[in-house]
């Protein structure tokens, strides 16, 4: 039996080198000093910057050079410039012979208003037009007659002139040869002057008979032109009743229903004619100044786009928006059709080679003054900068930045003005 271990012990110099403890502490001591080496960067930008931000909310875009094009996106609607409404032309019964939405052509009847009254009005003016064309035949005949009965007159006064004029140069002959006495004589010539007296007054109521004559003629024939005219004024309003496609178009929507009584002026029907359609643009009032007559646009129509140019602007702001009307420089889109709403981008200005960045929501909430470049140590410094021509989807960049800096796009209201930010 071993009573104890000490016949077995010896003795071990003390050590002088690293021992696992000291090892041990070295270790994390390293660690702890490479940790802080690591961290001090960070904690310097921390240090530095005023805001943190999450990098995720917010949307960064790149400056770059390129050509600008300085538009604005605006609602358009397609509209006809030729959709009149034709109405009732009288009081009638209607008898409906197209339907909305048919293709009609020029002249084609799309409505018949059977109005008696207008229907009576034109038999009885015809009438009256016949009996006038009468009375104007009838006064034709009695100035001739008139005129005839004239000339028989003034040639039965030259007759009687003749036969004194041959009385006076018997008397004559009789007074040389003293077989007449004084009396007789004188009596010849006073003959021969009462006869030239009466066909001088023939010869001036020849001429006035054929003046009245005249007169009464031209009046029936005023009086019958006059008819005439009535009839004809009636006749078209009868003819009117037919209603007729004014040119090619669809009918647009029918307000009547078969045999309904309508008044006169009463709308029957609408028709379009989509050969004249027009793109109206609901405009915001800030670009009032650059929308003038000849601005190009750009009509969307699927994945491409249809050149077009502003042809009217109106004059005066509704709602905070001018109305403007386009037409297309070639044709139209196919598959258009009245009231269709499309979207259209303005074209005011292009720009080539220039410094351009994305449009955000910084522009506004900046003034277009300042933004935020974000360097490559995830901070995000305040620039102010100048902006130029802005578009639907960029802006021109005047100053500030240089090709390839990285600037957040979003709203910066939210920074309070903090000159830097850290991107988490």
């Amino acid at each position: 039996m071993i009573e104890s271990s000490s016949s077995m012990d010896r003795a071990v110099p003390a050590a002088n080198g690293i021992t696992r403890a000291r090892l041990i502490a070295g270790g994390i001591l390293a660690i702890v000093l490479l940790g802080a080496v690591i961290a001090f960067p960070v904690v310097r930008r921390w240090s530095r910057a005023d805001r943190a931000v999450d990098a995720t909310t917010l949307s960064i875009g790149t400056v770059v050079r390129g050509d600008l094009v300085r538009d604005v996106s605006v609602q358009a609607r397609v509209v006809a410039s030729l959709h009149p409404t034709l109405i009732s032309p009288a009081q009638g019964i209607v008898a409906v012979r197209a339907k909305a939405g048919s293709v009609v052509r020029k002249d084609d009847v799309l409505a018949v208003v059977d109005s008696p009254e207008v229907r009576s009005a034109l038999l009885q003016a015809r009438a009256q037009l016949l009996s006038l064309q009468s009375d104007y035949e009838r006064q034709k005949i009695a100035s001739v007659q008139l005129d005839a009965r004239a000339k028989e007159a003034v040639a039965l006064a030259a007759v009687r002139v003749d036969a004194s004029k041959r009385a006076l140069e018997r008397a004559e002959k009789l007074r040389a040869e003293g077989l007449m006495n004084g009396p007789d004589y004188e009596r010849a010539h006073d003959d021969l002057h009462i006869a030239e007296l009466e066909l001088a007054q023939s010869q001036r109521e020849i001429a006035m008979t054929h003046e009245s004559a005249d007169f009464d003629v031209r009046s029936k024939k005023l009086q019958a032109d006059r008819q005439e005219s009535v009839v004809a004024e009636l006749q078209k309003r009868f003819d009117d009743l037919t209603i007729r496609a004014p040119f090619d178009g669809v009918i647009a929507a029918v307000s009547v229903n078969e045999r309904d009584s309508v008044i006169a002026n009463q709308p029957i029907l609408n028709i379009v004619n989509l050969s004249s359609l027009e793109l109206e643009l609901a405009i915001p009032e800030e670009y009032a100044g650059d929308v003038k007559i000849g601005t190009p646009l750009m009509i969307g129509s699927g994945a491409s786009e249809q050149p077009a140019h502003i042809t009217a602007v109106s004059p005066e702001i509704v709602s905070n928006q001018i109305t403007a009307r386009a037409t297309p420089d070639g044709a139209w889109p196919e598959g258009l059709r009245q009231n269709q709403r499309v979207s259209a981008r303005i074209v005011f200005e292009s720009k080539k080679n220039v410094l351009k960045l994305p449009r955000g929501a910084f522009v506004e909430s900046g003034g277009g003054r300042s933004a935020y470049v974000v360097e490559n140590n995830n901070m995000a410094v305040r620039r102010p900068i100048a902006i130029g021509s802005a578009g639907a989807s960029e802006v021109e960049i005047v100053s500030g930045l240089r090709e390839g800096d990285r600037v957040i796009l979003s709203d910066t209201s939210p920074f309070n003005s903090a000159k830097t930010l850290m991107l988490r």
